[in-house]
């Protein structure tokens, strides 16, 4: 009896050390002055994707297997080069961002994150670093590849994702411009096939991800329509700006800006181009 209750007590107390150590690495690395803490999905592409290798600037994930790359790495990297740290990367869970940064686990979220309302009430955000335009898919041999407005869709058959601010937009607008609205698609590679086969004449998509597919799929391109001008109306700035996460009151907010302030539109540009280019390489995991 007694070898059992040593054998039991032997049990708990090991379990209790492998639960401490799990908790304590589920909050991520202990942090050091002359580094910038950035956390991100790593899976997100073409703005956050895990690769196997160091390739074409990659950055090693601190806390998974893999290496990090796409756009927002190239500005994480931008932002750590200015304020001369060295940058690390996290990989966290979305819905666990926000609250690392309020924390202070992490000491930014770059992770294509908008500065929604209801996040503003948590955290603080740095000015916007890169802002999309809703546009849509066709196919290159198709009736609509010639459009250049929403109002030249008249006819179409265009989809969005379901459960996404895309469809919301189509669904409001869709009887102004003329557009049947079809039945919203579960994710992009379901789109992407259904307008490759004629099904559908077009989806919404963000420019970013509209690129990364046209790049990938043949047959496609997009219309490169512009919010509340030639495109889509009634568009927030919230729904279509990403910006950096940042803890509340934290003096960090104002480095990140003047960093930011640095880097010019073309350069964003180009940093986007290479990480839609990149993140169809046979590396990308």
């Amino acid at each position: 009896m007694k070898k059992f209750f040593r054998a039991l007590l032997l049990t708990l107390f090991a379990s209790v050390i492998a639960l401490s150590a799990f908790a304590f690495s589920a909050c991520g690395p202990q942090k050091d002055d002359d580094k910038i803490y950035v956390g991100m999905e790593c899976g997100y592409i073409p703005f956050n994707y895990t690769q196997s290798d160091d390739a074409n600037g990659a950055v090693k994930i601190s806390n998974a297997p893999g290496y990090a790359n796409g756009y927002d790495v190239m500005i994480a990297q931008a932002i750590a080069e200015k304020l001369d740290k060295e940058l690390v990367i996290v990989k966290y869970e979305w819905t666990a961002l926000v609250n690392a940064v309020q924390t202070g686990t992490l000491d930014f979220i770059i992770a294509g994150m908008s500065p929604t309302e209801e996040r503003l009430k948590a955290i603080d955000f740095s000015d916007p670093y890169y802002e999309s335009n809703l546009v849509i898919v066709v196919r290159e041999d198709g009736p609509y590849a010639n459009a250049t407005t929403l109002a030249d869709f008249r006819g179409a058959t265009i989809v969005a994702q379901q459960g996404t601010f895309h469809d919301v937009a189509l669904q409001e607008q869709a009887a102004d411009y003329g557009i049947n609205r079809g039945t919203p698609m579960d994710s992009f590679p379901m789109m992407t096939a259904a307008l490759s086969v004629g099904t559908i004449d077009g989806y919404v998509a963000e420019q970013p991800g509209a690129i990364a597919d046209c790049s990938s799929v043949a047959g496609l391109k997009y219309i490169p329509l512009v919010n509340n001008e030639t495109g889509f109306q009634n568009i927030s700035p919230e729904d279509v700006q990403l910006a950096v996460g940042i803890k509340k009151g934290s003096e960090l907010t104002a480095q990140v800006n003047a960093a930011l302030a640095e880097i010019s539109a073309d350069e964003r540009d180009e940093m986007m181009q290479r990480a839609i280019e990149l993140a169809t390489g046979d590396n990308v995991q």
